[in-house]
C-alpha cells in the first residue's frame, strides 16, 4: 500500500485498506512539505507542478519495491490527475510485472480526470499492469473493491 494525502482524506481511505489487507505501507510525501493553506496548495504549489509536469523529490524514499507483487496505490485527483509527487514515486522504481491498483476520490474532479490519473500511472510505471481502479469515496465500495480484485 502506498498513498499519497494532503488533507487527510487518502490517508483515512489507505489506513481502511491496510487495516482489511494487513499490507505494510508506505505514504508518499513531498521531501519540501506543502503549504497547509488549501489555497497556497491547490492554486499555487500543485497547480504549479502539474502545469510543468514536475517530479518533486520525495521524503525518506523506499529502498527498493522488489519485495512487492501488487500494489494499492491512494491518492486524490490534483489538477485532473494524480498529484505529481506520486508520479516521482512510480518512476523512482522498477514496476515491471507489477500490478498496481489505483484507488482515488476527489471532492471537485469526475471519472474523466480519474482515467486521466490512471494513464499518468501508466505513463510513470512503464511495464507494470496497472488495473482500472477505483473512484470513490465510500468504505464499502473499496472494501469490495480491495477483496474482490486485490486479494
Amino acid at each position: 500500500m502506498a498513498y499519497f494525502s494532503w488533507s487527510g482524506t487518502s490517508e483515512r481511505i489507505a489506513n481502511n485498506i491496510i487495516e482489511q489487507t494487513g499490507a505494510d505501507s508506505f505514504r508518499i510525501e513531498r521531501e519540501t512539505p506543502y503549504s497547509d493553506n488549501y489555497n497556497e496548495v491547490a492554486y499555487g504549489e500543485a497547480k504549479d507542478e502539474a502545469d510543468n509536469n514536475a517530479r518533486p523529490p520525495i521524503k525518506d524514499p523506499l529502498s527498493s519495491v522488489e519485495q512487492y507483487d501488487r500494489v494499492v496505490l491512494c491518492y486524490p485527483i490534483w489538477w485532473h490527475t494524480a498529484p505529481m509527487t506520486v508520479g516521482t514515486f512510480l518512476e523512482r522504481y522498477d514496476f515491471s510485472g507489477k500490478y498496481i491498483y489505483p484507488v482515488s476520490q476527489s471532492a471537485s474532479m469526475d471519472t474523466t480526470q480519474y482515467a486521466q490519473s490512471v494513464e499518468f500511472i501508466k505513463t510513470c510505471a512503464p511495464g507494470a499492469v496497472v488495473d482500472d481502479g477505483l473512484f470513490s469515496k465510500d468504505n464499502s465500495a473499496i472494501r469490495s473493491y480491495i477483496a474482490d480484485t486485490v486479494m
